[in-house]
């Protein structure tokens, strides 16, 4: 590990990049408001739909129903899994380089992470939720890489270079209709040769349904690894999560 990788996942673990004081500053809350809302973040947003999401719903459900919820349900998990997302930001310190891809980036922490890296000339955040691309900015701004982190919708942008060198796609796929789909899309946009792709899933809604807007048809997960084993080659790393590299093949 480099002495930049370290010093991003050092901070990180200190202060979880000061998420707590600018989640607070970005909605105007005092800190005693936020920590109010934090531990109920995850059953709010439960909430927020009834039962299971239809494959249909899913894109106008994060881009236009969740609203801010996300942010709050997101800023609890991360600050709750310190030891688990340090490690991804490894991998990721590893892997990462050149142009970089955050798809569906959430609150940011590895799109931020990703700019503080000197091999990553620049990062790009995709995320459907516009509140979560406006507090990215705001964190970005705050650390000073709003220079180097640009926030967007999604990867049909004309701004966007059609080729990217590294990219990260973290607990999102199970929250996709067509996971299989998104497979090609990546494959279409990474740089053949040397490429990587840092990639994770879980397709179950949870022993109790504690995870309803995952989606778990069996034919779209046997699509989905289908799909994975056609286009890419799994790169082996020594860190034992859940995430994994991937190079095309």
């Amino acid at each position: 590990m480099t002495s930049a990788q370290a010093e991003v996942i050092a901070a990180f673990g200190r202060d979880g990049f000061a998420l707590r004081q600018q989640l607070a500053s970005f909605l105007q809350l005092s800190a005693e408001q936020l920590d109010e809302r934090l531990p109920h973040s995850t059953e709010a947003l439960a909430a927020a739909h009834p039962g299971a999401l239809a494959p249909e719903q899913a894109e106008q459900f994060y881009e236009d129903e969740v609203g801010d919820g996300h942010l709050y349900e997101l800023a609890a998990w991360h600050l709750s899994s310190r030891d688990y997302i340090g490690d991804t930001l490894r991998v990721q310190g590893e892997m990462a380089h050149g142009l970089h891809l955050d798809f569906g980036g959430g609150i940011g922490t590895h799109a931020l992470a990703a700019a503080q890296l000197p091999q990553v000339e620049q990062v790009w955040m995709v995320d459907l939720n516009g509140h979560n691309r406006a507090f990215v900015e705001h964190r970005a701004q705050q650390l000073g890489l709003g220079h180097k982190l640009s926030c967007l919708r999604d990867l049909n942008s004309a701004v966007l270079p059609q080729r990217f060198d590294s990219l990260v796609c973290l607990d999102v796929l199970e929250h996709l209709a067509d996971p299989a789909a998104q497979l090609r899309c990546f494959a279409e946009r990474l740089t053949p040769s040397t490429g990587v792709a840092l990639l994770n899933w879980y397709f179950f809604k949870g022993f109790q349904g504690e995870y309803p807007f995952h989606f778990d048809d069996p034919e779209m997960v046997k699509a989905f690894f289908s799909t994975l084993q056609d286009l890419f080659l799994e790169r082996f790393h020594p860190h034992l999560i859940t995430a994994r590299t991937y190079t095309l093949r």
